[in-house]
């Protein structure tokens, strides 16, 4: 076989790595349709996850973690790196979890959900928000514990009690918008967090927010709007985040 001489050549958009949950059938899709390929080229690894959803599954996640950021291509040096499980961020730590990253991947900035949150929330000038979470209350009442420690008070949650991630993915977007809708009806709140990579969120925000007055954020639409700010890239968000920037604080 005749050896053919080749040039080499990098592709000048940034890299963006996401790591998502083994069980997760959402956020993948999700980020590809928030962050346009012509912005930035998304690599995706997984992270083994237990088919019940406890807090003892999720934080067991810390030891895999290393496993799946080394999966990610090695040869690219990344604007940001996301890992995509709200709960497990809150349940591992958001330091330990960026550090499990660094030492795996070149990148500038690591995220999660549950960072994406905060500085959204920050952004926006959210004081009072009100969660949905699908799962049951051992692993929806760390989330609400994050953001109360972080100043963001929460009056009120609602969840589906769910415990099986292979349902949460299916969850109707309707009965995401009913719970919400309720929520919002009986607490005081300035802002919603409608929690969960897993959930089918995207096409229900600006609705919602039109529907309640409310800002609306989400697990996913956080995380997409943080990691674009982040990498300093367009990135095609829903709701009243979208254009917003980062706070001082979230720079990092």
């Amino acid at each position: 076989m005749e050896r053919f001489p080749y040039g080499l050549e990098e592709d000048p958009r940034p890299r963006l790595g996401l790591i998502a949950l083994q069980a997760d059938e959402t956020v993948e899709d999700d980020f590809r349709r928030m962050l346009p390929r012509a912005s930035a080229r998304l690599h995706v690894s997984r992270v083994p996850s237990g088919a019940e959803l406890t807090p003892e599954t999720i934080a067991a996640m810390e030891a895999d973690l290393p496993g799946g950021a080394a999966l990610l291509p090695p040869a690219a040096r990344y604007a940001a790196v996301a890992y995509g499980c709200t709960s497990g961020t809150t349940l591992i730590g958001a330091g330990r979890v960026r550090a499990l990253v660094q030492e795996h991947v070149r990148t500038r900035a690591v995220t999660n959900p549950l960072s994406a949150a905060l500085a959204a929330a920050r952004a926006l000038g959210l004081c009072r928000v009100g969660i949905v979470s699908p799962y049951v209350a051992s692993v929806a009442a760390p989330v609400r514990a994050a953001f109360e420690t972080a100043g963001i008070a929460v009056p009120d949650m609602a969840g589906f009690g769910e415990g099986t991630e292979a349902r949460v993915a299916r969850i109707a977007p309707a009965s995401i918008r009913a719970a919400a809708g309720a929520l919002a009806a009986r607490a005081d709140l300035d802002g919603l967090f409608l929690s969960c990579t897993n959930l089918r969120t995207l096409d229900i925000i600006a609705g919602l927010e039109a529907e309640l007055g409310l800002p609306v954020l989400s697990s996913n639409q956080v995380l997409g709007w943080h990691m674009a700010r982040l990498a300093g890239i367009p990135a095609e968000i829903p709701g009243r985040l979208c254009g917003a920037g980062l706070p001082a604080a979230s720079m990092e």
